[in-house]
């Protein structure tokens, strides 16, 4: 089976809504499957979309990832029906727990009990997606009394959990149409893969229902290729040791628990250059595809091999520019 390839933008990265559908249509154009971008305290992605939706034709649109903390579950079945609405079906919904200083510091939510919280998001986004009216009572949310009072199509948009704990992935396997892991090593990856498949059996499903797309960090230079790794180590070493506390958890359950908190000590000093040192190289390649164009696509296709994925998508780093970009996404398609 081939599997396809995926765009995330660094939307912040990017000056106006232009430049993001610009970039969506070249990935379009290189024959990626979907494109989406993160979103934290920037843009709104769903706004954003919308407008990348209108101007490409073929690629699938996806949000990575709305919060059940920022939005509604009912909410976000209506953003979900709309994009697909005005996507023409090409939309699928990225949901996840986000970590505590989002909801804390910026939704002005108590990040309590998320699993929970992202578990009854789905029921009743689902329960949209049934077309009649929403009654829900559970531990997190009682709505109840109104109806969606538009039409539900027959293939409503398909649910991807962002997720990287066992009990998390199997929620996912369990609930969700998709999973979309990152900072996973494909070791680590077909390990975490088993919780999926167990959730998928609570399900009565079979994972083969569930699309598995991990995010792999990119940067591929012909002239630099030593610069792109730096560029890709930098990156990763903020990812694990400064961005929230469940990446660096999960690289150290992984067995760099080490690494971890060696970086994580860096950190401490605010000292980015020490971080970026504390990551070796084995890791490194372990968790993102950085170097010559050919280095690239070899770990992307290490990624892609891991039994159970479906997708590989493809993230940028720190410091790239546009032509970068677009030097590594035409890399990564040869």
């Amino acid at each position: 089976m081939t599997v396809a390839r995926d765009l995330v933008v660094r939307a912040s990265a990017h000056d106006t809504l232009d430049s993001i559908a610009e970039q969506a249509r070249l990935a379009e154009e290189l024959g990626f499957d979907r494109v989406s971008a993160g979103e934290t305290t920037g843009r709104d992605m769903v706004t954003t979309f919308a407008v990348v939706g209108e101007r490409t034709e073929r690629i699938g649109i996806s949000t990575d990832v709305l919060s059940p903390f920022g939005r509604a579950p009912t909410a976000l079945a209506q953003t979900a029906l709309t994009m697909h609405e005005a996507t023409g079906g090409r939309f699928r919904l990225g949901l996840g727990t986000s970590s505590p200083a989002i909801a804390e510091r910026w939704h002005g939510a108590a990040f309590d009990r998320p699993l929970r919280r992202l578990r009854e998001t789905i029921d009743i986004v689902h329960e949209v997606y049934e077309g009649g009216r929403v009654s829900y009572d559970g531990d997190v949310f009682d709505i109840g009394g109104l109806a969606y009072d538009r039409p539900v199509p027959d293939d409503p948009p398909p649910i991807d959990v962002a997720a990287l704990g066992p009990k998390a992935v199997e929620l996912a396997g369990r609930f969700a149409d998709g999973w979309v892991p990152q900072l996973f090593t494909p070791d680590g990856l077909a390990d975490r893969l088993g919780d999926l498949d167990r959730g998928a059996g609570l399900g009565d499903r079979s994972t083969d229902e569930v699309r598995v797309a991990p995010l792999i960090r990119c940067c591929a230079s012909v002239e630099d290729p030593a610069g792109a790794r730096e560029a890709t180590r930098s990156t990763v070493a903020f990812l694990v040791g400064a961005y929230g506390p469940f990446y660096g958890q999960s690289v150290a359950e992984q067995g760099y628990s080490d690494v971890v908190d060696e970086v994580r000590a860096a950190w401490d000093d605010r000292d980015t250059a020490a971080m970026a040192a504390a990551l070796p190289d084995d890791l490194l390649d372990e968790l993102a595809a950085c170097g010559t164009p050919e280095t690239v696509r070899e770990r992307l296709d290490t990624f892609a091999t891991v039994d159970g994925v479906d997708a590989v998508r493809v993230g940028f780093v720190e410091g790239m520019d546009r032509e970068d970009e677009r030097e590594t996404l035409e890399a990564v398609v040869g």
